[in-house]
């Protein structure tokens, strides 16, 4: 394994450390997660309501400045529901045809910051979109991924500034013969990993 190799092996250790300690922080903020909805206690919604600020008191606080530019972010929304219908027509029509499992959506678009009481409505409003908005960067960027390592999954000469969890499997950049030789297998190895893992969901 080369060193490059077990940075991103790291990585990925590192994000499922990250994952368990996220499970840990639910335990101690009081909240479940049930049928992919939050439920706090009575208890827990009466206290975050007290720090609840008041939605003409958020506007005044904002200042004129980041109010002129509400027009200019939300206006980002429409090439977005765009590119999200395009990714999600693509991988259900091309998908198939490479033998790709689908990359499920509500694995990337979450939205549920709307059940803090100590938001009051623009907050949560703002709050969905951002949600929304990179949930779908990151299901786009999974459909990316796939698509990558399925067509071109070669490493690049130059350092990437961030890498997707599927670039650990791709060839070295200059390697002819590894890649001529092990590109039809690495296809097969992909549709193998990611439909056992649409297997052990569920389980």
């Amino acid at each position: 394994m080369s060193r490059i190799d077990e940075l991103l092996l790291k990585i990925e250790q590192l994000e499922g450390e990250l994952e368990t300690e996220l499970r840990a922080k639910r335990e101690d903020l009081e909240y479940t997660i049930r049928r992919h909805k939050v439920r706090f206690s009575r208890e827990i919604k009466e206290k975050q309501h007290e720090f609840l600020k008041k939605w003409l008191d958020y506007v005044y606080d904002s200042g004129p400045l980041i109010i002129l530019t509400i027009p200019i972010i939300w206006g980002a929304i429409i090439p977005c529901l765009i590119l999200d219908l395009v990714v999600t027509l693509y991988q259900y029509i091309c998908f198939p045809i490479y033998g790709i499992p689908f990359a499920r959506r509500r694995d990337y678009v979450i939205i549920d910051r709307q059940n803090l009481g100590y938001l009051n409505w623009i907050e949560k409003l703002n709050c969905m979109y951002c949600g929304y908005f990179n949930g779908v960067i990151a299901y786009v960027r999974e459909v990316a991924a796939r698509t990558e390592q399925y067509w071109c999954p070669v490493r690049h000469a130059r350092p990437v500034k961030s890498v997707h969890g599927h670039y650990r499997q791709f060839f070295e950049y200059g390697d002819a013969k590894g890649y001529r030789e092990g590109l039809e297998p690495a296809r097969e190895e992909l549709a193998r990993k990611l439909r056992e893992e649409v297997l052990n969901r569920k389980k």
